[in-house]
């Protein structure tokens, strides 16, 4: 499919007329020429001009697969012929319990209960919120009003995630709908908050958490992490030792660990989960987008057999978890799912995973040489690639230049799909993406960066 879509202007009118577009500023939308994608194949997205972009974001870090792969489109088809969906709801069905299942042999020891819903941020807010009520019921418990999260932190849109969320932009807007949080600060290196250099410090940026948990640990309920990096701060590794110290603390004082893999997990990292790289033994882990390998929405939150048991009691005791969605363990969904883990786990691809994250990294190494480039920061297939107006400051652009946008556009002429954080490029390509692919985005990147650089103000 290479000719341009007969109906290019009817979609854009009506496109411009009724589509409200999400972590989008309408008011420039049409301005920046969206691309507009009416098929894919492989690691390919196709638009409407026919052009065929290599997917250089798995489509906003959910494609794991490749788009039209043939195992997850042989599963729903024939999910098709027996069922699509029919309610989780006080009754079962096949796949949500053969799903579950499997989620739980391949879990992190203890990790054994699983609620399904239907994408990240819902999967956060039913740990939250099962956090907060386990507290309340379980043997010798009682109230605990706080939480812990990280500053930068982004756990979804839903209002219970929005709470421990941490980018000023998205999330200070709702400061009066949130309930009471604390964050600890965030180990961004390249603008330490404390003035410090990574070189030289001692992880300092986490004391501040450890005291939240020595001055509150008994008010917390729980804290919530990313394992592995903070995904929309701008991808953010964290410090050696940072979350390994900060979650045994918490578990010390009683406070739930709550591991937000939605973006993290699922062989992002080069593990199955990100949990693994520091060894958290978290009692909620929560994960969605690669989930159904990109192609329905499913997540899920799993967690320990002692937490599911302070729910338990006759109705009228009022322990249960009143919380569900429409199509929480849809067919369709978990058919898609269990086909997803088949491929990374029985398949083998998480065993090729170690060389193509040695791969990446040799290449985001000769990124890192270009005057506009302030740091380059990788965790597994996941990278971000800050763009700055000035090195030896680390002085950002004006937002108003929209430079991350611009190089995103300008890789469309290297055809490359990309989508950046503000000015950080973000590169979290499909798991099975080749070598030779990963050569062509980061070439992309090299032409891209010098091209909107020359035509800066400067």
């Amino acid at each position: 499919m290479n000719a341009e879509h007969p109906d290019r202007a009817r979609l854009e009118a009506l496109d411009d007329a009724h589509l409200w577009h999400p972590f989008t500023p309408m008011g420039v939308y049409r301005q920046e020429d969206p691309v507009l994608v009416v098929a894919a194949e492989g690691h390919e997205l196709i638009d409407v001009q026919g052009r065929r972009l290599l997917d250089s974001v798995a489509s906003l870090w959910c494609n794991a697969f490749g788009h039209r792969n043939p195992k997850i489109d042989a599963a729903i088809r024939a999910q098709l012929d027996r069922v699509a969906h029919s309610t989780l709801l006080g009754n079962a069905n096949d796949r949500a319990i053969e799903l579950a299942a499997r989620l739980a042999e391949l879990a992190p020891a203890g990790l054994s209960r699983v609620f399904f819903s239907d994408n990240g941020s819902t999967a956060v807010e039913v740990a939250l919120k099962m956090a907060f009520q386990y507290h309340r019921q379980r043997p010798g418990g009682g109230p605990r009003d706080l939480f812990l999260a990280i500053d930068r932190a982004y756990h979804g849109d839903t209002i219970g995630s929005v709470a421990v969320g941490g980018i000023a932009e998205i999330h200070d807007r709702f400061a009066a709908l949130r309930f009471p949080v604390r964050h600890g600060t965030a180990p961004h290196c390249l603008r330490c908050p404390l003035g410090l250099e990574r070189a030289t410090c001692a992880v300092d940026c986490l004391e501040r958490s450890l005291a939240i948990i020595e001055a509150e640990g008994d008010r917390l309920a729980a804290i919530v992490v990313e394992p592995g990096f903070q995904g929309a701060a701008g991808i953010l590794p964290w410090p050696e030792g940072f979350l390994g110290r900060l979650c045994a603390a918490a578990r010390a004082r009683g406070v739930l660990v709550i591991a937000d893999e939605v973006a993290s997990g699922l062989g992002r990292c080069g593990r199955l989960f990100a949990s693994e790289l520091e060894g958290i033994e978290a009692d909620f882990l929560c994960l969605a987008k690669g989930l159904t390998g990109g192609y329905l929405p499913l997540a899920a939150t799993i967690t320990r057999d002692e937490i599911h048991a302070a729910f338990l009691g006759r109705p009228e005791e009022g322990r249960t978890f009143f919380h569900g969605h429409t199509f929480t363990g849809n067919q369709l969904g978990a058919a898609a799912a269990l086909a997803a883990l088949e491929i990374l786990v029985d398949d083998g691809l998480i065993d090729e995973l170690p060389a193509k994250v040695e791969h990446l990294a040799g290449l985001l190494a000769t990124l890192g040489d270009h005057p506009l480039v302030g740091e380059v920061r990788q965790c597994g297939l996941a990278a971000g690639i800050e763009i700055v107006a000035d090195r030896p400051s680390r002085r950002s652009f004006a937002p108003a230049l929209r430079v991350g946008q611009r190089i995103a556009i300008a890789m469309r002429d290297e055809g490359v799909f990309a989508r950046p954080l503000g000015d950080v490029l973000v590169l979290m390509p499909p798991l099975t993406i080749t070598p030779a692919e990963l050569d062509r985005i980061a070439a992309g990147y090299h032409r891209a960066i010098a091209r909107v650089a020359a035509e800066l103000p400067r």
